[in-house]
């Protein structure tokens, strides 16, 4: 806890129930932290809306020159009205959009998707034409309290399949994304998704891609 946070505890009357505090200069910090250990993607680290909408959130990071990963049409719309940032810095990351969503948000000018099946990626081929795309693939989540390995993502030999046909069809396969579930408890989870053999064998058959995004 940081001292700011820690002083305004102390002093807060503004409730007598449970409370959220935010400190956005330790949001600033970790975003600044995470460009500097970074520094090969230091101008496309997206920010997840779903770990916090807080407006003021948004606009600290936003200032700070992040993009944003929503996950529907709300969450797209309140980030622009809450900062008044360019579509084009903004992902539509959820693996299952309505085609009308996909429509709008291509009208808006985002062109980059997340797709983990065949029948998004034909919806992103209608409704947006030319557009990066990225493929979730299965993940290990043990150590997560909330884990995701079931509800999103293909195995990484159907992620090769997909990214290839997103190439015949217009699109720019783009890159992969991968995640390790919600609330986290073991950082070696990354790693073993990193470096899995079945990983290390998809590599091996897309590089002639040109991928150019790994998405944890």
């Amino acid at each position: 806890m940081s001292e700011k946070i820690f002083n305004y505890l102390k002093t807060c009357t503004d409730s007598d129930g449970p409370i959220v505090v935010c400190d956005t200069d330790i949001v600033l910090h970790n975003f600044t932290q995470m460009r500097q250990l970074l520094p090969i993607c230091a101008d496309t680290i997206y920010y997840a809306m779903k770990a916090n909408p807080h407006p003021d959130i948004l606009r600290t990071l936003a200032a700070a020159g992040s993009c944003f990963d929503c996950a529907s049409k709300g969450e797209i719309e309140l980030l622009v009205s809450s900062t008044g940032i360019n579509y084009d810095r903004i992902s539509f990351g959820n693996t299952i959009k309505k085609e009308r969503d996909i429509a709008w948000a291509y009208e808006k000018g985002i062109r980059c998707y997340a797709f983990d099946s065949e029948s998004e990626l034909k919806k992103l081929a209608q409704q947006a034409p030319g557009s990066k795309v990225f493929c979730r693939i299965l993940s290990e989540c043990s150590g997560a309290e909330w884990p995701l390995s079931k509800k999103f993502g293909c195995v990484p030999a159907m992620a090769v399949d997909l990214l290839k046909m997103a190439s015949t069809m217009g699109l720019d396969a783009y890159g992969v994304s991968f995640h390790v579930g919600s609330q986290q408890t073991d950082v070696s989870t990354c790693l073993v998704c990193l470096f899995a053999p079945k990983l290390r064998l998809y590599y091996f058959h897309v590089c002639h891609s040109r991928l150019q995004v790994f998405q944890l």
